[in-house]
């Protein structure tokens, strides 16, 4: 891809993730414990076997970046995840939602502002660069359909992407999803200009 080795950018993205949740801690008014965390570097073309195949139904939380550099965030779960989250932003025990209505959506939208804005104040604070969220859409979906509203734009300029895999743990409910960390090359660019004048 570029210049950025995994490593640098995989610290970039822990310290990004860790600051998500530290922000989700204080939405939900719980402590959240990341408990395992991952990042790899994979074919556009190949994401969506990775969260079980292209027909398999998913929730996701989709932002785009903007700013110094672009780029895409989506959060992904299976519904149960999902829902459980709802269940977690609204105060009611885990298990009560089952479906999405629009309060629903609004709770998961409302997560996805402050889990992109908290991820990309991390990253933008270490390396002074102007990263912003949009706002986030809620969508569900086969996973193929929803990856591809990310895909197709990045497979304009790169066949290589980062994924990001995190395992969490809230009141003792242990919860895993997929954290889609999508930088363009310009993105990638601008942290290797931005580390090497370091």
């Amino acid at each position: 891809m570029s210049g950025v080795k995994l490593g640098p950018w995989a610290a970039l993205v822990s310290l990004g993730t860790d600051n998500a949740m530290r922000g989700l801690s204080e939405m939900i008014g719980q402590d959240i414990e990341v408990s395992s965390f991952g990042l790899r570097r994979i074919q556009v073309v190949d994401i969506a076997s990775i969260v079980g195949g292209p027909e398999v139904t998913s929730i996701g939380i989709y932002l785009t970046v903007s700013g110094s550099a672009d780029g895409h965030l989506m959060l992904m779960y299976e519904p149960a995840i999902a829902f459980a989250f709802v269940d977690l932003l609204m105060g009611q025990p885990i298990g009560t939602t089952h479906e999405l209505g629009e309060m629903e959506r609004s709770a998961l939208g409302e997560m996805g502002n402050v889990i992109g804005a908290f991820f990309l104040n991390a990253i933008a604070d270490a390396t002074d660069l102007d990263l912003r969220p949009s706002p986030p859409a809620v969508m569900a979906d086969m996973a193929g359909a929803l990856l591809d509203i990310v895909t197709a734009d990045i497979l304009l300029t790169q066949d290589e992407t980062y994924v990001a895999e995190s395992t969490f743990s809230v009141a003792g409910n242990e919860i895993s999803g997929m954290f889609f960390v999508m930088p363009s090359e310009q993105l990638l660019s601008a942290l290797a200009t931005v580390r090497r004048a370091a």
